[in-house]
């Protein structure tokens, strides 16, 4: 990434790529690219600068990504997750700073909700614009295994402990765990060092300064994952569970698991493996507070959602910011409604009756609002050179191969 921005500061020069009236967008292709399709068709019937919509295969994206803003042929427009998948761009001065363009305009500054918003940027300044659906991390759980014990969704540490107790005697594993994919052992580490000491604990370490890792709080928060490995939580063959085949969503929805801590995206997952289990069965709340813990309950982990940034190389700065304004419209909100999605946008919270299921879009959509802090995944927040070894080393302390003081010590030597 960091020979992308240098290959940009000798570039040609040729604008992005831009052709005339062209805008060039990079939107990472799954199923919701629709969306953007749309809104794209939509904004070319009455703009003279054309955007023209590049869908790259989601495998692909970070790569093609990080080749094409080295040359040429850049996008004008890209899609992106905010925070550290945004760094290299930002340090090479490759991205137009946002900021003062959001506050002068009441269509975007009022928009989004605050949190999610600067989420998305980097040292207090704005460099996305959402574009895509909230994807908090949610305790799920199955509601007539609940039912059945005479349990409650947990509240508090305390709660949680109960239920472990009360489904490891019944032969039930309390939670579904993916280990074999690594990244949603991370969802734990970011909740409980969240809990217990706070979002500005993991912010110092995003914002470079590694000596965050040795924060009292980071080994309290590894402490109480190896408790909850030592004590069964997630069972015996966890790191043999993926997430990606469908492994930890069905031992959910099979009555096999109680519980799974996974991204809103669990309730669409659930709704393609199981129908009748997802509608009948599948509950949620938010994650339990820790005892002794200073952070807020109500504060979120996970994606907050994708933006769209603009290249400081682009020939058509005023199009791709009028672009990015459409993205704060009723009919674009309305268009991710309609595809399962919950938008970010102030106004949506109006829409959600014709989402797919009303009660969770709602239920997820008051969690983001009301949401202090919306700390984006580790794993996106923080360049490649430390994500990387932060998967390895946290599955090593889940895997009881290194200690928890092993693991805070692993963090602090990463450079």
């Amino acid at each position: 990434m960091v020979m992308a921005g240098l290959l940009a500061g000798c570039g040609s020069g040729s604008g992005s790529g831009s052709d005339g009236g062209t805008i060039t967008a990079y939107v990472y292709g799954d199923d919701a690219v629709k969306v953007q399709q749309a809104a794209v068709t939509e904004f070319n019937k009455t703009s003279e600068v054309k955007v023209k919509l590049v869908s790259v295969p989601g495998t692909d994206y970070v790569n093609k990504l990080r080749s094409s803003m080295g040359s040429p042929s850049a996008p004008d427009i890209f899609f992106n997750w905010g925070g550290g998948s945004i760094k290299p761009y930002v340090d090479a001065k490759q991205l137009v700073d946002l900021t003062s363009t959001v506050n002068g305009d009441a269509e975007l500054k009022d928009g989004f909700l605050p949190s999610i918003m600067t989420a998305g940027g980097l040292d207090g300044k704005i460099y996305g614009v959402p574009m895509r659906g909230m994807q908090p991390v949610m305790l799920f759980y199955n509601k007539t295994l609940f039912a059945e014990n005479k349990l409650e969704a947990p509240k508090t540490w305390e709660d949680l402990q109960k239920a472990i107790t009360t489904f490891k005697a019944k032969g039930i594993t309390p939670f579904a765990l993916g280990g074999s994919d690594k990244w949603p052992e991370l969802m734990w580490m970011e909740y409980l060092l969240d809990r217990i000491g706070g979002p500005e604990v993991f912010k110092k370490i995003q914002n470079g300064d590694s000596s965050g890792w040795g924060d009292p709080a980071v080994l309290k928060a590894a402490q109480t994952v190896k408790d909850l490995v030592d004590q069964g939580a997630f069972g015996k063959n966890f790191n043999s569970v993926d997430y990606g085949n469908g492994g930890a969503p069905t031992l959910l929805n099979k009555g096999k698991a109680a519980m799974h801590l996974m991204g809103s995206w669990e309730y669409s997952t659930q709704l393609g493996k199981a129908p009748e289990f997802a509608k009948k069965d599948l509950g949620w709340t938010a994650f339990p507070t820790v005892a002794g813990g200073v952070g807020d309950a109500a504060d979120v982990v996970g994606n907050p959602t994708n933006y769209w940034s603009i290249n400081a190389r682009t020939k058509h700065k005023d199009a791709a910011i009028a672009f990015l304004k459409t993205m704060a419209s009723q009919k674009y909100a309305k268009a991710l409604v309609d595809n399962g999605d919950i938008p970010t946008t102030s106004n949506a919270a109006s829409m959600l009756s014709t989402s797919p299921n009303p009660q969770f879009a709602n239920d997820q959509y008051s969690l983001v609002q009301k949401a202090p802090s919306f700390t984006l995944s580790w794993d996106q927040a923080l360049e490649s050179q430390y994500a990387t070894p932060l998967l390895t080393e946290l599955s090593k302390l889940f895997a009881g191969k290194s200690s928890p003081e092993q693991f805070v010590a692993a963090m602090k030597a990463v450079n």
